[in-house]
């Protein structure tokens, strides 16, 4: 718990580092004119939005387990990425809105080199922060970081091509190049947001782990299988931000005693959390001969 408290530094590093790139930008666009650097400015604007919602998720989801929440607060995280893939989608449309016009009336720009470098500027701030949150997402299981990196990231690239888009109308004097850049980053935003509403909507919805990690799982269970001939069945997982959860029914032979049985569920629930961490576990004990046991495979049985 104390290293998920951790967690809201890196969402303060992002919100200094969007501040600092969008005072850059708005910069950039008015020394320049370009609509194609105001949406990279728009887009930064959201990544505040974002980074602050990020600090709010992770601040709730830090907070342990009451008698409201028994599982915990770390499906805030989701709530914060579905909240900034909805912006995302709200900024690429606010873009667009912004380059239509400048398409059908063209203008030319102006002071195009310091523009371009305080750009650029912005842009390494960017990915620096992003490589740091990619790395702590990774490593703490963190959507919310995840989710803020990948968006810092698209907005690099964003950077990216605006850069390249007002070089080259400052090279061949083609101003609509301008607004049509503008357009090409609305359009890889609102595939961005698309894809991080899509990813938090899974988390909220208790979507099963991934099937690499479902194997590691099986592959424990398998082993017991063979050595202690027992079954298993009615194995269910899901995730909730960096917790993942598992529930299984385990069939032993019935003249087992309690202790044996215990024993036995201690032991493959050790081995289950050794192959995969962190995993809250779930075990329900059934004889093997019971007609009754094979019955409940189902996720909510009817009698």
């Amino acid at each position: 718990m104390e290293d998920r408290k951790r967690l809201t530094r890196f969402a303060w590093l992002s919100i200094g580092t969007a501040v600092l790139t969008i005072s850059l930008k708005v910069v950039a666009y008015f020394l320049t004119g370009s609509v194609g650097l105001l949406s990279d400015a728009l887009e930064s604007g959201v990544n505040l939005v974002a980074a602050l919602l990020a600090l709010a998720a992770l601040t709730i989801a830090a907070q342990p387990p009451d008698e409201q929440h028994a599982y915990g607060h770390a499906k805030a995280e989701y709530f914060s990425s579905g909240a900034e893939g909805t912006m995302i989608l709200f900024a690429a449309v606010m873009i667009a809105a912004t380059a239509i016009p400048r398409l059908l009336n063209p203008q030319p720009l102006e002071q195009v080199g310091v523009g371009l470098i305080v750009s650029i500027i912005a842009a390494v701030l960017n990915l620096a922060t992003a490589t740091v949150l990619t790395r702590a997402g990774k490593q703490y299981n963190s959507i919310t970081l995840t989710a803020d990196a990948h968006h810092l990231l698209s907005d690099v690239w964003t950077s990216a091509g605006v850069v390249v888009g007002v070089a080259a109308v400052a090279l061949t004097g083609w101003n609509i190049l301008d607004p049509l850049i503008a357009l090409a980053v609305a359009a890889q935003i609102l595939y961005a947001g698309v894809k991080l509403v899509r990813k938090s909507a899974a988390g909220l919805m208790d979507t099963a782990l991934p099937a690499e990690e479902i194997a590691l799982l099986t592959a424990v269970l398998d082993n017991y299988r063979q050595q202690e001939s027992i079954e298993y069945h009615a194995l269910r997982t899901r995730q909730s931000a960096s917790q993942r959860f598992l529930s299984v029914h385990i069939q032993v032979p019935g003249d087992w005693t309690v202790q044996h049985g215990h024993t036995l569920l201690e032991n493959i629930e050790r081995d289950l959390r050794q192959a995969l961490r962190p995993l809250s576990i779930i075990t329900h004990l059934e004889p093997i001969e019971d007609p009754a046991s094979w019955q409940d495979i189902v996720l909510n049985r009817e009698e």
